[in-house]
């Protein structure tokens, strides 16, 4: 059974750092496009960051750059968001991604258009 489990969340002041953890079963992560989501209250799910395994980039949003990281541990088939400097605006559920479709496209594709197998997030809430 195919299964993201993401991790991590929780209350942090402004200016503080989280990591959030995505454990995949069923899959490994190398083999498939990945990404970190989220959606705050009120608002529609944006993307956060994604990586393409078909080109190899990596795609941000543009109000995370320079603060958030993506990465990954191939060994313990695990997605990571490290997150800096967190302003209230980062409050949101972080839902952790992955796209089984056949066809890879570049990161800022799936950032804008999202992909299709999710997780259930993990709330991030940052206070002033």
């Amino acid at each position: 059974e195919v299964q993201l489990v993401e991790s991590g969340g929780g209350l942090v002041q402004a200016g503080g750092s989280l990591r959030l953890s995505c454990a995949a079963s069923g899959f490994t992560f190398d083999d498939y496009d990945i990404g970190w989501f989220r959606q705050a209250p009120g608002k529609e799910r944006e993307g956060v960051s994604c990586v393409s395994r078909g080109d190899g980039t990596i795609a941000y949003a543009d109000s995370v750059k320079g603060r958030f990281t993506i990465s990954r541990d191939s060994a313990k088939n695990t997605v990571y968001l490290q997150m800096n400097s967190l302003k209230p605006e980062d409050t949101a559920v972080y839902y952790c991604a992955a796209d089984f479709s056949v066809l890879s496209y570049s990161a800022s594709y799936y950032l804008k258009y999202g992909m299709d197998y999710w997780g259930k997030g993990t709330l991030v809430t940052v206070s002033t």
